[in-house]
């Protein structure tokens, strides 16, 4: 008969951040080692606390099933040689199935004897296979590790306690000198150790001791007495999925209280208030019904009521501490102009091997000029755009940054408001840094933006100079999630810029204003290009193109991401249309007889060399389209001339006699698949 299995690793504190990818890990793992050991079970049920990772295996089978079968080897003359000796084959045949050749006996099979065994095999019990999950368990990864006492095992925390129970029967895996039974232990203030008589008893002996072990309960448990808090007060609270699933991991009993601090502390930017509340004391924020930020904070505590108003007095001790710094950082840091923060960034290093902040916000205005010349952004832009540039990373050396690092960025824009700065330079203080994640917020400023792609131009092509280029596995200074960043904001800006023509004349422009080796024109900025270009990749990978479509774009010769992503937009629009296998099929053929005739003849059509009316058909077809811009109109004019282009091919033999015919004809097909390569590489189409 099938039994729950519980296995339960009591541990000191866990991260909060890493428990419930570790509870996960385990039940994968255990899963595997599970089916790989041929034990059937119904499911792997989860539970989690920051002292413990558990999991419960449904239904699991009580030994492996039996095996009685017989089985072929090789044929007789295979399995034994002139002499009648046993093979390596025939010894290695018998050995995959724990058996001897004097096991073997030969059968004849349609005129052949082939060696048979027959084998039968009792299943393993599950209480013993069930002793390798202590292998699962050295086995288990983290980000960080620890180790304690004088052994080399390493876990994300010390281990405690181990509880392996197969139904009523313990299976005593052991860990280092801990040997897995049947005792757990509850709330490490409010409850006992319990002895588990059966598997069946873990959830609910824990709660009478004060743990709630399945997360999603705990959760449920705080949104619902955060729910209460916030409908019996008026309030609102913004939903933090992120915070919520932390606080959950902090605690094993949860319960939910308010605190308050005094109202002069919401004089501060709301940002210093969130930080010192969410990201210092993982406190809820609570906002007055018109979403203005009060002063009051909610938070959960690991326990029950009993003393709760000493739980909140301790808080808001803690948290009124943190504003009081913040509170002398703000005004200290107002006593002084900008320019005092600006004058002090020749000092600070951006990095040892390129040079100074100050330095780098020069090469930036630069940067930031010539690309809004590109574009032919509006004079006011611009404008914006050079004080913006001039002051953009003052605030790294402001106190409330020292003291607060995440908000750099945000701090500048408040204080660039305070000095009088326009709303437009202010806030691009702060849009630089976005997205400060892969799929975080884009600027929303035409200034931010371009303030934007211009740093993180400058810090890609400056890393590349020093040598600090990213491998496959280390990207230490975070360059693909700046070069991702550009290719999000130039996309969502419609911006043009093809990096193969631009990233020379950047790194000419900016040549001489950092110490630091500046990439070679040729190879070194292309590998720039390329490594920019990979991002497209992951762009339309996480925007769900089609992979051939994705192949497709990626193989052309363009450079430019939003003529890389019009391109993929229309072939995904149309990939599944009536007409395109024609289209493509047509204008592949064209690459690949170009190709086979390796054409390499820089020459114009000449009409003059025509033989039929079916070339000047097509010559007066293509030069209709030449001039098209829109992609999707391109498309649509492939299909209206693939007739054309297939009587043409019918009509006239390609590789002709004449010498000067041939040629003019590969012309006139570069024509047509210069115009397509705009589309992409239409080989790397897959249609049906």
């Amino acid at each position: 008969m099938p039994k729950n299995y519980l296995f339960e690793i009591g541990t000191e504190e866990m991260p909060a951040h890493v428990v419930t990818r570790s509870v996960n890990q385990l039940a994968d793992r255990t899963r595997k080692f599970l089916k790989e050991n041929g034990l059937n079970f119904k499911d792997i049920k989860t539970y989690s606390t920051p002292r413990r990772l558990t999991i419960f295996v449904e239904d699991l089978a009580e030994k492996q099933e039996d095996i009685d079968e017989v089985k072929k080897g090789p044929a007789k003359k295979i399995a034994q040689d002139a002499d009648g000796n046993w093979t390596k084959a025939a010894e290695g045949f018998v050995r995959g199935q724990g058996m001897t050749v004097d096991d073997i006996y030969f059968e004849e099979l349609k005129g052949v004897e082939y060696a048979y065994i027959h084998v039968q095999k009792e299943g393993k019990k599950a209480s013993d296979i069930l002793l390798g999950m202590s292998d699962i368990i050295k086995a288990m990864t983290f980000p960080t590790k620890m180790r304690w006492g004088s052994n080399d095992f390493e876990f994300v925390r010390p281990i405690h306690w181990l509880v392996s129970l197969f139904g009523s029967d313990v299976v005593p895996v052991q860990i280092l000198d801990i040997t897995a039974g049947r005792k757990t232990q509850g709330h490490r203030f409010l409850g006992d150790s319990v002895i588990l008589a059966n598997a069946d008893d873990y959830v609910d002996a824990l709660k009478d001791q004060f743990v709630i072990v399945d997360a999603k309960e705990r959760k449920d448990m705080i949104v619902s007495q955060m729910n209460d808090l916030i409908n019996k007060n008026n309030w609102k609270i913004k939903e933090d999925s992120n915070l919520l699933e932390e606080v959950t991991n902090l605690v094993e009993y949860p319960t939910v209280f308010a605190g308050s601090f005094d109202k002069k502390y919401l004089e501060i930017p709301d940002e210093v208030l969130i930080t010192s509340m969410k990201d210092n004391q993982r406190y809820f924020e609570v906002y007055d019904e018109d979403g203005n930020l009060i002063n009051h904070f909610i938070s959960v505590r690991n326990g029950n009521k009993n003393y709760i108003d000493n739980v909140i007095s301790g808080n808001e001790k803690v948290l009124v501490a943190r504003l009081d710094d913040a509170q002398f950082f703000y005004d200290e840091d107002r006593k002084y102009p900008l320019s005092h923060f600006v004058s002090k960034m020749k000092n600070v290093s951006f990095h040892d091997k390129i040079g100074s902040m100050s330095e780098k916000m020069e090469r930036v205005q630069i940067i930031g000029d010539y690309l809004a010349k590109r574009w032919n952004l509006q004079d006011n832009v611009v404008t914006d755009f050079n004080r913006a540039s001039e002051l953009y990373k003052f605030d790294l050396v402001t106190q409330m940054v020292g003291e607060f690092a995440e908000l750099q960025g945000v701090m500048g824009m408040h204080y660039a408001r305070l000095a009088g700065e326009n709303e437009e330079v202010s806030v691009a203080i702060k849009e630089h840094y976005m997205p400060a994640t892969a799929e975080g917020p884009l600027p929303e400023t035409t200034v931010g933006s371009l303030l934007s792609i211009a740093d993180k131009l400058d810090t890609i092509i400056t890393f590349f100079g020093a040598g600090m280029i990213p491998s496959s596995s280390n990207d230490p200074y975070a360059l693909r999630r700046y070069a991702y960043g550009i290719v999000r904001i130039l996309l969502n800006e419609k911006w043009s810029l093809p990096f193969n023509e631009v990233l020379p004349e950047i790194v000419e422009l900016i040549d001489g204003k950092t110490p630091a080796k500046l990439p070679k024109k040729g190879e070194e900025d292309e590998q720039i290009a390329l490594f920019i270009r990979d991002r497209i990749k992951q762009y339309l990978q996480k925007n769900d193109f089609k992979y051939d479509v994705i192949d497709a774009v990626l193989a052309s010769s363009q450079q430019d991401p939003s003529q890389i992503l019009s391109a993929a937009n229309v072939l995904q629009l149309h990939h599944d249309d009536v007409e395109f296998k024609s289209v493509v099929e047509s204008l592949t053929r064209i690459d690949n007889i170009l190709d086979k005739a390796k054409f390499k003849e820089n020459i114009s059509v000449d009409e003059s060399l025509f033989e039929d009316s079916s070339e000047n058909e097509l010559y007066s077809a293509v030069k209709e389209i030449e001039d098209i811009k829109d992609l999707s109109d391109l498309y649509n004019d492939f299909v209206q001339i693939q007739p054309v282009i297939d009587k043409y091919f019918e009509t006239n033999m390609i590789m002709a006699d004449d010498e000067k015919v041939k040629n003019n004809r590969l012309a006139q097909l570069r024509t047509i698949s210069k115009l397509a390569d705009r589309l992409g590489d239409l080989t790397k189409l897959v249609i049906k």
